[in-house]
């Protein structure tokens, strides 16, 4: 067996499970979970219709760059939504099965599995990037958020001795769990960053369509052409963006994104992916064809979103120190003022009042003399605006119960 498996720590939802394994929960209250990110709002109909009217393609292989239409449809949305200049089909854009599996594949075809080969990861992260960093035989070395710099990572904490071996760096924007955004002038020192030292940027922008805010998230792309790294001789040279359907179209199960940025990277990756066995079925291509073309769902969505937000953050403030965020589904809490632990504080939760959240402790790792999720937990509100309150009520009701105790 691959030694490197033996690296990988258990996910956040495994500990999660074991966490609550000797307790039981309340039988007066039915289940709530704002513990796993997994999108509950309905998948729209149009959506749905188009993968069925397309079912004859499971009748031919796929290609692994996808189809001509849906690369085409991946581009033109790229355009529309960040003010792009027209993207090149063939070599800038390339789908894939959901940005999870495409995040840990890229790590597997870019790094040069060679002693001291450092990923960079933000902390708290996606438990995704530690896991592609060790088995493409590197290390994880993670960047701190910072909450005086709404959750962005310090890149400034990092010395020049790190940045000399690093050879891929994640970020998220907006991020999981915090969501934080990154601004012009993060991506300026990033990409400042990553010419100095040459590393490739793995931008993750899966939350990207679900914002609190009147102005969309900055993207990564977007903030290359902004600062004139669109026109040069290598178009947004050593970056690579992520994003998917999942949340955008409530489509989680369809495992429907892409990957866009430098062509030379997305050639390799190309290459890397096609003995990867990585193609998209033909019926998912009609349908994600279908989603990237329509904004109409999306804004429903988002409205969705911010009525839920909206409605159940004030009710959080009352008891625990929680803001809205720039964008994404979560809420990133400060639970220190209930006198709990997160990790206490998510067990007890469950067994007074069987709603599940996440400790914050288990999205990040213990790194430069702190773990920046401690104390702190993460609820997704993906349920429907009803089910959300209910589950906030109870929050409140047992943090009230905890100070007349």
């Amino acid at each position: 067996m691959n030694p490197l498996l033996d690296k990988l720590q258990p996910y956040p939802f495994e500990k999660l499970k074991q966490l609550f394994s000797a307790v039981k929960p309340n039988p007066e209250y039915r289940p709530i979970s704002l513990g796993i990110g997994e999108p509950k709002h309905p998948t729209p109909p149009f959506i749905q219709q188009s993968l069925i009217d397309n079912l004859s393609g499971l009748a031919v292989y796929p290609l692994t760059a996808g189809s001509e239409e849906l690369r085409g449809a991946i581009a033109g949305w790229l355009e529309r939504r960040y003010d792009l200049p027209a993207l090149n089909r063939a070599t800038q854009v390339l789908p894939v099965n959901g940005s999870r599996e495409a995040l840990f594949a890229l790590a597997q075809a870019v790094i040069e599995p060679k002693p001291g080969a450092l990923v960079i990861c933000p902390n708290p992260f996606y438990q995704i990037y530690e896991g592609a960093a060790y088995l493409a035989g590197a290390e994880p070395y993670f960047v701190n958020s910072d909450p005086g710099r709404n959750f962005a990572p310090d890149f400034d904490t990092v010395p020049d001795e790190i940045w000399q071996r690093v050879q891929l760096l994640y970020i998220c924007s907006p991020g999981n769990p915090t969501g934080a955004v990154l601004t012009l002038t993060d991506w300026e020192h990033l990409f400042a960053l990553s010419e100095r030292y040459n590393f490739i940027i793995a931008a993750d922008e899966c939350y990207s369509e679900i914002y609190h805010g009147d102005e969309p998230p900055l993207g990564a792309m977007q903030a290359a052409h902004m600062l004139g790294l669109s026109t040069v001789e290598r178009p947004y040279a050593r970056l690579i963006v992520f994003s998917s359907l999942s949340k955008r179209s409530n489509v989680p199960g369809m495992r429907s994104g892409f990957v866009a940025g430098d062509a030379e990277v997305l050639k390799k990756f190309l290459l890397y992916r096609t003995y990867h066995g990585g193609a998209m079925s033909p019926p998912v291509q009609a349908a994600s064809i279908a989603a990237w073309n329509d904004e109409t769902h999306v804004e429903a969505n988002r409205e969705q979103y911010r009525a839920k937000f909206n409605a159940i953050t004030p009710l959080l403030q009352e008891v625990i120190d929680v803001e809205l965020p720039d964008a994404g589904f979560y809420l990133w809490a400060d639970v220190s003022r209930t006198g709990l632990s997160d990790t206490e504080f998510a067990q007890r939760l469950y067994r007074d009042y069987h709603v599940t959240v996440l400790p914050g402790s288990y999205l990040a790792r213990d790194a430069h003399g702190i773990n920046p999720g401690r104390n702190r937990i993460r609820m997704a509100l993906v349920a429907e605006t009803a089910e959300g309150l209910e589950a906030a009520q109870r929050i409140v009701q047992f943090c009230k119960t905890l100070t007349t105790q």
